[in-house]
């Protein structure tokens, strides 16, 4: 039987809200045996207070980085230096890196080149260059929402009986965005993906195995998380695209399924 992979979670606490702990800590667990858990951050910051009840809870070791320049990272250079470390002297398989900070791009390309596995975690405004450094990257702001889902809140009665009285305008301004704000890849993107490979892949009928279509999209998107489109299994998602149809043929072993997808014929 093959050994669990050994992992390193490290957490910047600078650029991760709170709120994310238990999607991290049971995304890293799906991934291994997460044997070092780092966060780093300013502790004796009040902003830090949130964190502070899920060290215990979640065993994660707070690194102190004091914040010496407002407005500058302090954990940065913290996480880079223990990370080399960690590569040379500990025993690890991969990197489990949380943070919405492009500033670990070079550090997650550094750590592969040395044939680690990176996992990255972060929100959706993650410059693109650290999601695509990492092997496999989480949208942690999506699959919160897909965990807690919006609830509809009465607003209070003092501001139900006040009259709202609105300028109208010649039409309404777009939210504007983060300039950084990078949003996952679009589904019909991932579909174009998928049928392109079906027919560069496929054997002589058309066919292909959906767990080896699944790694080649990870492979081309290291942000793709069927999650992120309200699937929870990519052979859901798969089904959904009316281009595909899907058949299950026995095993060898005769008790396992395998999956495998084609073009649908018209």
């Amino acid at each position: 039987m093959r050994d669990e992979k050994k992992y390193a979670l490290m957490i910047d606490a600078e650029n991760v809200s709170s709120k994310y702990i238990e999607i991290v800590t049971k995304e890293a667990q799906t991934l291994g045996n997460v044997t070092i858990r780092r966060i780093y951050g300013d502790w004796t910051a009040s902003a830090k207070n949130s964190w502070k009840d899920s060290l215990l809870e979640n065993s994660l070791s707070p690194i102190q980085q004091y914040s010496y320049t407002v407005g500058k990272n302090s954990s940065d250079s913290a996480m880079i230096i223990d990370a080399m470390d960690i590569l040379y002297t500990n025993d690890v398989d991969g990197f489990i890196i949380v943070s919405s900070d492009s500033d670990f791009t070079k550090l997650a390309m550094r750590l592969r080149e040395s044939g680690k596995q990176v996992v990255g975690m972060g929100e959706s405004k993650t410059p693109k260059p650290f999601v695509r450094a990492c092997e496999q990257f989480k949208t942690l702001d999506v699959l919160y929402k897909n965990h807690h889902p919006e609830q509809k809140v009465n607003a209070p009665e003092r501001f139900r009986k006040q009259e709202i009285r609105c300028v109208p305008t010649e039409r309404a301004l777009p939210r504007e965005q983060p300039k950084d704000a990078q949003p996952i890849t679009n589904l019909h993107a991932i579909k174009e993906t998928v049928i392109s490979l079906l027919d560069e892949n496929s054997d002589e009928d058309g066919w292909m195995y959906l767990s080896e279509l699944g790694n080649m999209i990870q492979k081309l998107y290291s942000d793709f998380d069927c999650r992120n489109y309200g699937f929870h299994k990519f052979g859901k998602l798969i089904e959904s695209f009316p281009e595909l149809q899907t058949r299950k043929d026995d095993s060898s072993n005769g008790i396992t399924k395998i999956v495998l997808v084609r073009r649908r014929e018209d």
